[in-house]
């Protein structure tokens, strides 16, 4: 038999490598935050969302992926989109004098939960849909707040009328609700000029690096409210017209379609791999049971021959 090829360990330290860096500018945003840069802390929260989002995608085209590395990505999830963008809001935005220090508590709290159910329920399966909001959006849409509140479509505006203080304490509560709910997410699309999800994927992608390059502060957090809102859209859609759960695994289906398809003829296969002097025993052990009980045990109601 053919030996099979091992992937070379380069190669399985490269998406690993991308978890790390994830890590790295999750650390490096609450250094920021601390220090009162918060644009900067933006943008390495930011950074390491590109850096979560490359690194399964390398593992699956490398065939590299491991329960390894799906335990250390969910670790560093829960710092670099828990507790990072939770402690930036708080350094920028909340009370330092009060009990405001709840909300990134509950919000890391949330956050934890959410990665905990992930791995238990969809971690390493191909899927369409998230389970609860996805930690990267969550995290990436409080980051991204600071920026938004220094453009001019913010402060020149009706919006920076509104009483922030407190509507980011109600977004904080919400965003860590929705992570451990069962409303679904759409997870993002291949790339794929072969159907329109992939195509619809690419144009996303492309349409954020336009973002990235010319409006950074006025674009991300009107994305990521307008994709939290989308699942709100989706779930409610979903209710009202008593639609499937979208979290069935479509692998699921077929291992039980195959399962019932094959149940039978190993069945069969398994009957007939029994040695013939087996049969026969077994008949010999019930004629003699029936010579030595009564009526109701299948014996002859007249003399034994």
């Amino acid at each position: 038999m053919r030996r099979p090829t091992l992937p070379r360990p380069s190669l399985v330290m490269l998406p690993n490598g991308f978890t790390l860096g994830s890590l790295f500018f999750g650390i490096f945003a609450i250094v920021a935050a601390s220090r009162g840069e918060h644009v900067r802390a933006g943008w390495y929260i930011v950074t390491a969302a590109f850096c979560d989002m490359f690194d399964g995608r390398i593992a699956r085209a490398t065939n590299t992926g491991s329960p390894f590395g799906e335990q250390l990505d969910s670790l560093v999830d829960a710092i670099s989109f828990g507790v990072a963008p939770a402690l930036m809001m708080y350094f920028a935005e909340l009370n330092h004098t009060g009990w405001d220090w709840i909300f990134v508590w509950l919000y890391v709290a949330c956050a934890v939960m959410r990665l905990a159910r992930f791995n238990v329920e969809q971690a390493g399966k191909s899927k369409l849909f998230f389970q609860g909001l996805p930690s990267p959006a969550a995290g990436g849409t409080l980051a991204t707040y600071y920026w938004f509140s220094q453009t001019s479509l913010y402060q020149e505006t009706v919006i920076g009328d509104l009483p922030w203080q407190s509507i980011l304490r109600f977004l904080m509560v919400t965003l860590a609700f929705l992570m451990i709910s069962n409303v679904p997410y759409p997870a993002w699309p291949r790339f794929s000029l072969r159907n329109w999800y992939g195509a619809f994927g690419v144009l996303v992608f492309i349409a954020v690096i336009f973002g990235i390059i010319f409006l950074p502060k006025e674009f991300f957090f009107p994305l990521g409210v307008a994709y939290v809102l989308t699942g709100i859209f989706v779930a409610i859609v979903r209710g009202l017209f008593d639609m499937p759960s979208p979290f069935q695994s479509s692998d699921d289906e077929d291992e039980d379609e195959l399962g019932a398809a094959v149940a039978p003829a190993a069945a069969a296969v398994s009957g007939a791999s029994r040695r013939p002097d087996d049969h026969h025993r077994r008949r010999r052990r019930h004629r003699s049971r029936g010579e030595r009980g009564g009526p109701d045990q299948g014996a002859p109601e007249g003399p034994t021959p």
